[in-house]
């Protein structure tokens, strides 16, 4: 009976170390099947920033009335096209009681005196034909009431100008509100009936109208500082309009800005880029829209991505992480493993003594045969964020290890 027992415990010793070594095995075969291999290839590296802001019409122009008043009559609306001299609207002059009073005064004195001078130059006439006074006397009275005249005229004028906008001297009326650009309304900020304010030296006035030339249009934003120094005039930009889906528009940088402004903490630089529009493209004032500013560009040059690289820190931290769960068993494993790649390292470093890898340095794992694998120190130029240029250290056909 002990000797049966003895057999039993043995088979079950054998079969528990058949599973283990089964167990270990199996597991290889996950970490191998695991590995993902990937290659360099020739590809465009394009470093580029982002400058938000809107589309605007180069040229716009608010258009004010000459007269106060209230508005009568409004001929066209917001987005139809004008061209220059067309009547926008019509006021209906309300006169101001200080200017009336004003102007009939003036009048009155005007007429007055055009009176008095009628009477002077008759009466310097009647003596000029008696030869009592010389010719130049009767002359210079005749003056002064031609010029009286001429005052009544205009003091009559005014007259009319202030009660109803218009003049009798002129074929336009200062009641009528004319377009003096041509293009597209984009705004009339008015309605029939609302007051307004005549345009002059001492007040703004009121506005009428918004006119814009909508097919030429320009991008205005904002770099910031630290991407300022790398732009100059005629860069190409690339619009991208959120209103307006699978579109892109292309601009040319024509202004930056010599001062920044502060904004939310950062120094940001205004910026100016022409739109270039194509035939049949149309864009509204106002859109928002980001520009991607292509700051350098590299073609045809050796390209990978930059989640596979590695760092000597960070994997050194990732395998002692590694070691600390998985205990003695996988400490042993991992010990050998490590061993194995300082290693290889040390023959790398033989292999490529100019790359003079730091601790911080970063390195792919390149494939030299099945399951095997060495660190490679890279050389590394322009990244675009995802992207990045392969200097040395690496060729086309290299099978690299993707890190998981």
């Amino acid at each position: 009976m002990k000797k049966i027992s003895i057999a039993l415990f043995a088979l079950v010793l054998i079969a528990m170390g058949i599973f283990v070594v089964y167990y270990f095995i199996n597991q290889e075969e996950d970490i191998q099947e695991d590995v993902e291999l990937v290659s360099p290839r020739m590809d465009s590296i394009i470093k580029k920033t982002v400058a938000t802001g809107s589309i605007v019409p180069l040229k716009e122009v608010t258009v004010k009335p000459a007269v106060s008043g209230i508005i009568d009559k409004i001929f066209f609306e917001a987005g139809q096209e004008v061209k220059v001299g067309d009547v926008i609207a019509k006021i209906k002059v309300i006169p101001n009681m200080t200017n009336l009073t004003n102007v009939q005064n003036n009048l009155e004195q005007a007429r007055l005196t055009l009176d008095m001078r009628e009477r002077e130059m008759k009466r310097q006439k009647q003596l000029f034909d008696d030869g009592v006074i010389a010719e130049r006397e009767y002359m210079s009275a005749k003056d002064d009431y031609d010029l009286a005249k001429n005052q009544v005229s205009a003091a009559a004028e005014s007259l009319i100008i202030v009660r109803e906008g218009t003049s009798s001297r002129s074929s336009s009326t200062l009641t009528l509100v004319k377009a003096t650009t041509s293009g597209i309304i984009l705004d009339i900020p008015v309605k029939v009936g609302a007051n307004v304010i005549e345009s002059n030296t001492f007040n703004e006035g009121t506005t009428i109208a918004t006119i814009a030339d909508l097919s030429d249009m320009i991008f205005e934003g904002k770099v910031d500082e630290a991407e300022v120094g790398k732009l100059k005039k005629g860069m190409d930009l690339v619009l991208t309009i959120g209103a307006i889906d699978n579109e892109k528009f292309d601009a040319k940088l024509g202004f930056i800005a010599p001062k920044g402004i502060e904004e939310e903490g950062a120094i940001k630089f205004p910026i100016k880029a022409d739109v270039e529009l194509k035939e049949n493209q149309f864009v509204r004032a106002g859109y928002s829209a980001n520009a991607d500013i292509v700051l350098e560009r590299k073609d045809n040059v050796l390209v990978i991505e930059e989640a596979w690289l590695q760092s000597a820190d960070k994997n050194k931290e990732k395998e002692e992480s590694k070691n600390k769960e998985k205990g003695n068993k996988t400490d042993k494993k991992e010990n050998k493993k490590d061993s194995n790649q300082d290693s290889t390292q040390d023959s790398t470093q033989t292999e490529n003594k100019t790359s003079n890898p730091k601790s911080d340095a970063l390195y792919v794992e390149v494939q030299t045969s099945d399951n095997v694998f060495e660190k490679r120190y890279l050389t590394l130029g322009l990244s675009d964020g995802i992207n990045i240029e392969v200097l040395k250290g690496l060729k086309m056909g290299d099978k690299i290890k993707k890190p998981n």
